[in-house]
């Protein structure tokens, strides 16, 4: 039993191997985000397996957003979110507070953990060196008109030279959600568009955006139904029959961002499956879904 275990082990570290070889010294962007940002162990699974990318070679990229600490901060605060067609209106007092958590709280932490296991990690948003530059977006109406979300943006320009340059000197930089306008003013960025811009910016090997679903499925409602490869034309068909949709609309939109601008593949994984990253990566089958052109 314990040859066979180990028997095993070595199998895996063989099949890792030749993707080892192929990735080495290209980038790859990790988002993450949602519930498994307020799930520890699931976190800190994720942010040992971009250890371990760094270290066997590759050059991470880590996009994150802000799970539930922002609504709890928030509440702590007496806010009460304001809602515009289902898009939370961010004011003043709600971007100071993002900022504050995603900053602050979430993205020292991630640089920390990442600094104790050995790698260069710096932090990278609107109290720091910023690499996100937005311009306000809005909504539009049922007739036509724009309606105003506040200080809501979308990104225009990634600073792929300075992302660059850390990778090559063998850092990890680690992206939190708060850009800035060409004013200098602060806008929250919803992380998953972010990252598919850092990705497209950068020309990135893959986008892998950790979710908290085993990928997409052809039924929604099914979790055995999970699809393990998917082109862009594919992708529009489920998005126009309403297969794709809510929750999973925005990351398969930074995926098609992503391959639009430049990325080999994309994929969408699980996060609460223990080193789900690298089971994506480095292995054949994968554990989620990967989208090609």
């Amino acid at each position: 039993m314990v040859m066979d275990q180990a028997i095993n082990k070595a199998a895996a570290l063989v099949e890792a191997l030749g993707y080892i070889q192929r990735f080495h010294d290209k980038v790859v962007v990790v988002k993450v985000g949602g519930s498994i940002m307020d799930d520890e162990l699931a976190l800190s699974n994720i942010l040992t397996d971009i250890v371990f990318l760094n270290y066997v070679g590759m050059q991470p990229v880590l996009v994150h957003g802000g799970g539930k600490a922002i609504n709890q901060a928030m509440e702590t605060a007496g806010l009460v979110p304001q809602m515009v067609m289902g898009r939370r209106y961010t004011d003043e007092r709600t971007i100071a507070i993002a900022e504050h958590v995603l900053c602050n709280q979430i993205n020292k932490f991630i640089v920390n953990f990442i600094q104790t296991q050995g790698c260069e990690a710096m932090g990278l948003h609107s109290l720091s060196s910023v690499v996100l530059f937005a311009e306000k977006t809005y909504l539009q109406g049922p007739d036509g008109r724009r309606i105003d979300l506040g200080l809501v943006g979308e990104v225009k320009h990634v600073n792929a030279r300075l992302l660059q340059l850390l990778v090559q000197a063998d850092s990890i930089p680690c992206i939190a959600t708060i850009a800035r306008d060409m004013g200098g003013g602060r806008l929250n960025i919803n992380a998953d568009t972010a990252a598919g811009a850092v990705a497209a910016a950068m020309k990135a090997e893959k986008l892998v955006v950790v979710s908290d679903t085993h990928g997409i499925r052809s039924d929604p409602k099914d979790p055995e139904s999970r699809v393990p490869s998917l082109t862009l034309t594919q992708i529009d068909e489920m998005v126009k029959s309403g297969v794709i949709s809510a929750g999973m609309l925005p990351k398969v939109e930074a995926c098609v961002t992503a391959l639009q601008g430049g990325v080999t593949k994309a994929h969408i994984i699980d996060g609460r499956i223990p080193h789900a990253l690298l089971l994506e990566v480095y292995t054949e089958s994968g554990i989620g879904t990967e989208i090609t052109l």
